[in-house]
């Protein structure tokens, strides 16, 4: 009687995981790849070093100073990262790339932290650009005009890193709730301005509303005039319009089936 020889079942194949810095470079480049992200990005710059310049030409001789075309140059940014935010995860379900993505990366949480780290990256860089236009802005004043002066606050810099990384966390919040662009877009900035229509016509929703509306604490961080319970109505704010959508769509990317 002979034997019959057997081999053994090959092993699964198992790749490395990414690391995150590779993941973070990949959500980068998705906000720039596509040609609305590209063009996004060209208005943002555009608009960024028009406001500069405008504010320097048409502005007071006591607002031709550097921290006021810094604090005018962040505000196209502060916009329109957002949009940026919310087409870099939306564009994957519309596009139906996230079946690839989710393939190469199985534990969907590393792709939902990468998309923050680039968030964190892409604010860092809206603030580097908006200082350098504002520097342009302020050296042409004082070349043409002979008023732009340089006095800016140091802490300018960090308020205003913290407005863009705010628009910009917001943008991937709305994004992962409702997965797909257009009510994204047009509910991220609806909303909030529904809200504050609300609370400044019901009589008594004054109190409330400095602790739930975010419009008005972020004014006070684009004008670098934040101080005290400001920054306690900037935090509540926050975790209504930003974390608890978060924690949403985070919920929903998890236990979504991707088709």
């Amino acid at each position: 009687m002979s034997a019959v020889a057997t081999t053994p079942a090959a092993a699964p194949l198992s790749l490395p995981r990414p690391p995150l810095a590779r993941l973070t470079y990949v959500e980068l480049r998705k906000m720039t790849d596509t040609r609305a992200g590209f063009w996004l990005l060209f208005v943002i710059v555009a608009a960024t070093l028009a406001a500069a310049i405008l504010r320097m030409a048409l502005g007071d001789e006591s607002q031709r100073t550097l921290q006021e075309a810094f604090s005018v140059a962040q505000l196209p940014c502060s916009v329109l990262l957002p949009v940026l935010a919310i087409l870099c995860v939306t564009s994957e379900w519309s596009q139906r790339t996230a079946l690839t993505t989710f393939a190469l990366v199985t534990k969907r949480s590393r792709v939902v932290l990468a998309k923050v780290l680039a968030a964190v990256v892409i604010s860092a860089m809206a603030v580097v650009l908006a200082l350098l236009f504002a520097v342009v802005g302020t050296i042409i004043g004082s070349v043409v005009f002979g008023t732009g002066t340089w006095s800016m606050s140091l802490t300018a810099i960090g308020e205003s890193f913290l407005l863009q990384l705010i628009g910009t966390l917001g943008g991937i919040a709305f994004g992962m709730v409702f997965l797909a662009s257009a009510p994204a877009i047009v509910l991220y900035f609806v909303l909030p301005t529904l809200w504050g229509i609300l609370t400044s016509i019901i009589p008594g929703m004054d109190d409330v509303a400095k602790w739930l509306d975010l419009g008005p604490s972020t004014n006070d961080l684009s004008e670098f005039d934040i101080s005290g319970l400001g920054w306690a109505h900037l935090a509540t704010a926050v975790a209504l319009w930003v974390a608890v959508p978060f924690a949403i769509g985070l919920v929903r990317i998890i236990r979504r089936e991707v088709s």
